[in-house]
């Protein structure tokens, strides 16, 4: 769990970040010794989720953690708001306008199940972060986005779809799935 001044710098740190590369069309570099959180030099991946009035303006994020969180914030508050595939880059004005989120993830563990029946048993909507894994191609739902679902079932065949496989791929015994958990920071 972070303390509020800790939730606080990463909010900060992710704002900085846009609004840098806004101005300059630069990554953030920062000096680790500004970092007087402990915990935002660990490795950890995140998302970096961006809305306005309430609907997604970007999302993007690591699955696994590879560098320091602090880093992971910074290029991931980058990433949703000027490399998101399914958005055009943030303008100035937008900025103004963005409420952030960002998803500290724990490790992915890899979920184990004999049936289709024993996934959905297994799977815990609003908690788990659910990876698929099928035929090389993957995809990942945050626990958030259990909200726009009205079933496991619906989920799944959505996350399927979002992998590019098709809906009822996640029945199949050779599917590979993984669950993390994040805590959000808005």
């Amino acid at each position: 769990m972070y303390t509020l001044e800790e939730k606080q710098f990463i909010l900060n740190l992710a704002r900085e970040a846009i609004s840098y590369f806004l101005t300059d069309s630069k990554i953030l570099k920062i000096d680790e010794s500004r970092v007087v959180f402990k915990k935002l030099l660990e490795n950890k991946a995140c998302f970096v989720t961006l809305k306005i009035n309430g609907e997604l303006r970007g999302c993007v994020g690591h699955i696994e953690s590879t560098q320091p969180l602090y880093l992971d914030i910074i290029e991931n508050a980058v990433g949703s708001a000027f490399r998101d595939s399914r958005f055009d880059p943030l303008t100035p004005k937008e900025f103004e306008q963005i409420s952030m989120e960002v998803s500290v993830l724990t490790e992915p563990v890899q979920l184990f199940f004999d049936s289709s029946t024993d996934l959905l048993n297994k799977i815990r909507p609003n908690i788990d972060g659910v990876i698929i894994q099928k035929d090389g191609r993957s995809a990942t739902y945050l626990p958030a986005v259990w909200e726009d679902f009205e079933s496991k079932e619906k989920f799944l065949s959505s996350l399927c779809v979002k992998a590019g496989l098709k809906e009822g791929d996640w029945l199949a015994s050779d599917l590979l799935v993984w669950t993390y958990q994040v805590e959000s920071i808005e």
